[in-house]
């Protein structure tokens, strides 16, 4: 036997003796949460609601950073580049699988993170306004049938509420134009005044104008029906089988993070999730609280970024082209 590899035999119990004590010893200082994100939105809510019963649990502070920039980029770069021993981690959304198809990353978005739980789930809701001709999504295909290609506009901001439209064109199998907004906030008057004809938005972003009568909702884009719009079918219901399209949060951490360490912190996760007064929170911003496992976390990711990747580049977009 060589020297060389009865050195590494030798040295491979210490070295996993080692790791199993830094283990036990987990946390000896505090855990930063990066939201890549401003303060505000889903993602940093979630991120502030579960640190506190986090840190009662863990023993140690849990103090939230905003590091907002380039889509979530900025911030979820930092996670990656972090050393994996569970004291850097960072709450994404959505968007961290779909930045692939529009954006030349610094990071591999599956290979350079370890994937902890899914924290949250929130449909989309495909509205127009109220006088548009079309009430549900099957007179809305019919409609950009008789109008011919291209006629029917769709405003869209970024990410999937930029792609749930060109998904749903896709396989409905008609074709229409994308008319890029900021946000919701400055997409909504043309919406309102049928300058443009149809969104995918969120619930919550566009509740308050369908409560107001100024939007209608012709269907929402979740597994299940919105409990904020329990009379409103799902696309999947409506017309369009196995359609979905959510906006949802993640916790992340940087590649090959110790399974100790995430074992300890996808339950802290978990139990903080489950808190009857963060479920409630959830539920007044339109999101539904989910947990998953670490496996199912990455299979997720990985799914989102096929599905988005694909309906991206059928439109012609191509990393780089920032919307």
């Amino acid at each position: 036997m060589s020297m060389n590899r009865r050195a590494t035999l030798l040295a491979a119990p210490a070295l996993l003796l080692a790791g199993r004590a830094g283990s036990q010893d987990f946390p000896t200082r505090p855990i930063r949460i990066i939201v890549p994100y401003t303060p505000g939105g889903v993602s940093d809510i979630t991120a502030r609601l579960i640190a506190e019963p986090m840190a009662a649990q863990l023993g140690q502070a849990v103090p939230v950073e905003n590091r907002a920039g380039a889509d979530g980029v900025i911030g979820t770069d930092v996670v990656a580049k972090s050393p994996p021993d569970g004291y850097v981690l960072g709450l994404v959304s959505v968007g961290h699988p779909v930045n692939a198809a529009f954006y030349r990353l610094p990071f591999d978005t599956v290979r350079d993170f370890t994937f902890l739980t899914m924290t949250t789930r929130t449909p989309l809701v495909l509205v127009t306004a109220r006088g548009f001709p079309a009430n549900n999504p099957a007179e809305l295909v019919e409609h950009a049938k008789r109008q011919g290609a291209g006629r029917v506009t769709f405003a869209g901001t970024a990410g999937v509420v930029r792609l749930a439209p060109v998904l749903f064109a896709q396989r409905a199998g008609v074709e229409m134009t994308y008319v890029p907004y900021r946000g919701s906030t400055q997409a909504h008057p043309d919406l309102i005044a049928g300058r443009t004809d149809i969104m995918f938005d969120t619930v919550p972003a566009a509740l308050p104008h369908i409560q107001a009568g100024t939007l209608k909702a012709l269907a929402t884009t979740g597994a299940a029906r919105a409990p904020q719009l329990p009379d409103v079918p799902t696309m999947a219901e409506a017309l369009l089988p196995g359609f979905e399209a959510s906006t949802w949060g993640m916790v992340i951490g940087p590649a090959r993070m110790p399974r100790p360490v995430l074992d300890r912190l996808h339950g802290t996760i978990v139990t903080a999730l489950q808190r009857p007064e963060v479920v409630a929170r959830h539920r007044t911003l339109g999101a539904e609280v989910v947990h998953s496992t670490p496996e199912e976390a990455r299979d997720f990711v990985q799914s989102e970024m096929e599905k988005w990747g694909a309906a991206a580049r059928a439109a012609g977009i191509q990393p780089g082209q920032a919307g």
